[in-house]
């Protein structure tokens, strides 16, 4: 679009041209910002502030001592004199500590600055500044480390309450908060509104122009809690107008299937189970769509080892049965070939043909599936990951869509799958149990089923939380087990020990203070690898991570599931898609640092089968959110009451934008919509997206034309997320 309009003379809006256009922004600069998610002025001015620091509380050095000895650490703001003129020395290669004194009239600090030696022009004796950081009380006497230093004068107000943006390596925090003041200039005159207005007036939500210029330029924490929650709301009503205008889509009854015969005796007397009655009720509602003459947009939702993957089955039975061809899509390949053993092993009971297509397919066995997928060819249900999506890919006689994780898919993922073959009946399953309130609003315009029963015979998983004293015993327990013939994973929370938290946690985290959190370094499954394999050097130890070639992490999960290995350690690769009923062990590493509902996924990878199995969560933290966190986890295995209680804690964003900082392609970048905890504002976001799409489903009238444009540039955005 933008293209054309440049491609017919029409000029782009500001918001819309590059970043290049902004003073001081080069090519390399432009490369920085790509990384943040940043190619034009528009994005600039929504990359929001990831925390703020509140220099305007300044404090006498005195009281900064007192709230010291109190146990608080800051940082705090101070306006001092400068009593010694700073003196810059090399310590080593590389190093250089440049040093001063400053006072009031309760006391004095001694100021260093690492690798500044500027501060020698700029800092001068009897000078007055306002020193910003973290002061410390050492060898009797109060310290201060490269504060942020602004020269101070009572005509000349500093601004109270300061920004701070997500950066990379290449960007800074001064240059961030010029480009972003460039970027508002520019720009304030195109900002339109693109909520309701009667949606703003019933909520006292502000206007954009207000909300853009103080979550910016704030003049006071209420102007930022007031922002926040008009933003938090936008995202929430961007999102459910994009699924409500799928889910209209979606719902169009012209040329629907009908499938005429619905009977599953022989399906039923296959299964090596029973169902359970929730299950049975599931099927009973998708049959239903099935011969209703509408097409099915249904999403089947249920805590872990409910059962979801029979009623698929079942699905997909019905549609061979009536001359379909059924597809099931899964997210990563690990859990396609988990679903292509299941159906291969039922169906192949049934006289019905499955294939398993990935990337991983060699060439010779894809051209035969492929061939097969035709009106004419012999497979029936293919199972396989975003490899069905190439062009190359057709259906011929498709009837059925399984989307399995639905939430790891972007909206033009799905939709790259229906182009596929028109009037094909959906169903979408989801491994997290979802909060009832998100399930009416984010599925309104979709027909739910929920499984809330587990299958019987599940032994109960006794859950544990510990601290790094517990070591020594734990890899006891782990020699035990596997003593015992049991298995054990252990989980960790990155590959490798630099690894840090990706930004996108940071930007669900606006916070008025820049805070410091309390927990301790994170494991890496390298470095754990390597400390059990001393530790335990008898037991058979296998090391697995999403970053391995798909060959080799095949390889990995097969030797474990195959009982070839002791103790699994990964990342939480294991989260979905791993069967293995002789695990009975699983230990998490750095556990606060898990949203509630991964930690209920992990859960559900043991007990899995009759033997009695344990889950122990690892973690040294002092933050008494992250500790009432794990204790919901101990207290219950009801994954919808879980899931409720995370809704309330952390938001809906945990739920769309699963796991923590981990970011699927095609998923939209919550940023403060993880904030929301209220449930009226999630009801109300989806009430007005869904009004909208009623009014107008192609977003056409001159009053929705801002709403357009923002679901198309968060369009844009989707499509340069990777994995």
């Amino acid at each position: 679009m933008e293209r054309e309009r440049a491609k017919n003379g029409e000029e782009l809006p500001v918001s819309e041209q590059s970043v290049g256009i902004l003073h001081g922004v080069g090519q390399k600069t432009r490369e920085a910002l790509s990384k943040l998610g940043v190619e034009t002025v528009g994005d600039l001015v929504r990359l929001y502030p990831r925390a703020y620091q509140n220099r305007g509380d300044t404090m006498s050095l005195s009281l900064i001592r007192e709230k010291l000895a109190d146990g608080e650490t800051g940082p705090f703001s101070a306006i001092l004199t400068v009593a010694a003129a700073p003196v810059t020395r090399t310590v080593r290669r590389g190093m250089t500590l440049t040093k001063t004194r400053a006072f009031d009239e309760t006391g004095s600090v001694e100021i260093t600055w690492f690798n500044q030696p500027y501060i020698v022009s700029r800092v001068h004796v009897g000078e007055t500044f306002r020193f910003y950081g973290r002061y410390t009380w050492e060898y009797g006497k109060l310290n201060l480390n490269s504060p942020v230093t602004e020269a101070w004068r009572e005509d000349v107000p500093l601004a109270d309450i300061v920004p701070v943006y997500p950066v990379t390596a290449e960007l800074k925090q001064k240059f961030m908060a010029d480009a972003v003041a460039q970027a508002l200039r520019l720009t304030e005159r195109e900002w339109k509104e693109n909520l309701p207005l009667d949606a703003l007036s019933e909520l006292g939500l502000p206007t954009v122009g207000y909300t853009l210029r103080q979550i910016h330029r704030p003049e006071s924490a209420a102007a930022i809690g007031a922002a926040k929650k008009r933003l938090a709301f936008e995202e929430l009503y961007l999102m459910f107008l994009s699924m409500a205008q799928s889910g209209a889509a979606a719902k169009q009854p012209s040329g629907a299937l009908r499938f005429t015969d619905c009977g599953l005796d022989e399906f039923l007397a296959a299964l090596p189970f029973a169902l359970t009655g929730a299950q049975a009720r599931s099927v009973g509602e998708i049959a239903a769509d099935l011969s209703g003459g509408k097409l099915m947009n249904r999403i089947l939702t249920g805590d872990v080892g409910s059962g979801k993957t029979a009623v698929a089955e079942a699905a997909a039975y019905l549609a061979v049965k009536n001359g379909k061809k059924a597809v099931v899509m899964a997210p990563t390949e690990i859990l396609a070939r988990q679903h292509y053993a299941d159906f291969s092993r039922l169906f192949e009971k049934l006289g019905i043909k499955t294939a398993l297509l990935c990337g991983a397919t060699k060439k010779k066995e894809r051209n035969e599936i492929l061939e097969g997928l035709r009106a004419d060819g012999g497979v029936d249900i293919v199972v396989g990951t975003h490899a069905l999506l190439t062009e190359d890919v057709t259906f011929g006689r498709l009837g059925l869509a399984v989307i399995d994780e639905q939430h790891r898919f972007g909206v033009r993922q799905r939709a790259a799958l229906f182009e596929k073959a028109k009037n094909v009946h959906c169903l979408v399953m989801s491994a997290t149990p979802i909060p009832r309130t998100l399930t009416l609003a984010a599925y309104g315009m979709i027909d739910v089923s929920r499984l809330d029963e587990l299958p019987a015979g599940r032994a109960k998983t006794s859950t544990f939380i510990v601290n790094e004293s517990y070591r020594e015993r734990l890899n006891g327990f782990i020699r035990k087990q596997a003593g015992e013939g049991r298995q054990i994973y252990v989980v960790c929370p990155a590959v490798e020990e630099r690894e840090r938290e990706a930004d996108a946690e940071e930007l669900s985290n606006l916070s008025l203070y820049e805070e410091t959190p309390e927990t301790a370094p994170m494991k890496s499954a390298l470095q754990t690898a390597d400390e059990l394999a001393h530790a335990l050097p008898e037991l058979r130890i296998g090391f697995v991570h999403g970053k391995l070639k798909s060959a080799e992490k095949d390889r990995v999960m097969t030797e474990f599931a195959e009982g070839r290995l002791d103790v699994l350690v990964s990342t939480t690769v294991v989260e979905v898609g791993v069967n293995v009923p002789n695990a009975t062990l699983m230990i998490v590493e750095n556990a606060e640092r898990f949203g509630l509902s991964q930690l209920h996924q992990l859960r559900g990878r043991v007990g899995r089968g009759s033997y009695q199995s344990y889950f122990i969560l690892v973690s040294d933290t002092k933050s008494p959110e992250a500790q009432d966190r794990l204790k919901a986890i101990k207290s219950t295995t009801d994954g919808f009451e879980i899931a409720e209680y995370d809704l309330e804690l952390r938001g809906p964003g945990d739920f769309f934008s699963e796991a923590g900082a981990i970011r699927q392609h095609g998923q939209m970048n919550f940023r403060l919509a993880a904030a929301c905890r209220d449930p009226v504002m999630i009801e109300r976001a989806s009430y007005y997206a869904k009004r909208t799409v009623e009014d107008d489903p192609a977003l056409a009238r001159p009053e929705n034309a801002e709403t357009a444009r923002r679901l198309a540039a968060l369009g844009r955005k989707e499509g340069k997320i990777q994995n």
